[in-house]
């Protein structure tokens, strides 16, 4: 386990709450200036809070407390009671945020599947969350068909298998192949030996935009330019949202960066989800 999961694992408080035959698991960083909600953090498909692992010590230095979820099915966490996609983590991820933060609202983040999540989850309870910021989120129905492939690994040697995850990390997550080697690796491979939901499909439907009009809450996103899941389809990104959510605050393209744009771009993420998060 690498120096950085490593600290901040030691620096967070875990919490548990009620899901299906165990838990959810939360991490939980600093306590908050007292004037300004939580940030909770959903990861993406077949990820954990380590998708975050760049993301946190800025928005805790900015005196946000931090609130980092294994979705139901992922990292620590048990599987939902029932289903095996996005819609299936609904009412477990909502009775844990009723539990942890009592009724008051929080910010609440989603990257990929995590925001899709994020969106179904808050069109059924708007009053968790005080804004949605929607991070590389796909469902919004502007792409005619899919713009990636990945490789099976599952059948293939141990010792062959980092190479398809290699590849597979270039096809969809990020755009800079230089970053594969290293943490993008060994949280990637990580991540995927916990994820024991892996015939997810809502991410290939446009239910994200169909959820959007019952989100009550301002609603901004952020994708990377290069995203793999639009690619050219990315420029009608902000048109698909400013027909789907009735508080639509605007879309941030960030430079140089694909799907993992919070971890291919930290500083520059960083900045723009402080920007929206203070708006």
């Amino acid at each position: 386990m690498s120096h950085i999961i490593q600290t901040l694992q030691a620096q967070a408080t875990r919490r548990e709450t009620p899901c299906g035959a165990g838990s959810i698991v939360w991490h939980v960083w600093g306590v908050g200036d007292g004037r300004q909600p939580p940030v909770v953090l959903f990861h993406g498909g077949s990820g954990s809070w380590t998708h975050w692992v760049r993301n946190i010590e800025p928005l805790v230095a900015a005196g946000r407390q931090v609130i980092a979820a294994d979705l139901p099915g992922f990292g620590d966490s048990a599987l939902p009671p029932t289903g095996g996609d996005a819609d299936a983590l609904v009412a477990p991820l909502a009775e844990g945020l009723q539990a942890l933060l009592g009724g008051e609202p929080c910010d609440l983040v989603g990257f990929s599947f995590g925001g899709m999540t994020a969106g179904l989850l808050l069109a059924e309870h708007p009053a968790l969350a005080r804004r949605l910021v929607l991070v590389g989120a796909p469902a919004m129905g502007v792409t005619p068909n899919r713009q990636f492939e990945l490789k099976a690994w599952r059948h293939l040697p141990e010792g062959q298998q980092d190479a398809v995850h290699r590849n597979n990390l270039g096809a969809l997550m990020l755009h800079d192949t230089a970053l594969i080697d290293g943490l993008a690796l060994e949280l990637h491979v990580a991540n995927l030996l916990r994820d024991r939901m892996p015939r997810r499909r809502l991410a290939h439907t446009d239910i994200l935009a169909r959820s959007l009009p019952r989100v009550t809450c301002p609603v901004h996103a952020i994708y990377g330019a290069y995203d793999a899941l639009y690619k050219a389809w990315i420029t009608q990104l902000a048109a698909a949202y400013a027909a789907a959510a009735p508080d639509f605050r605007g879309l941030t393209l960030i430079p140089d960066a694909g799907h993992w744009v919070q971890f291919e771009r930290p500083a520059a993420f960083d900045e723009a989800l402080l920007a929206v998060l203070s708006a």
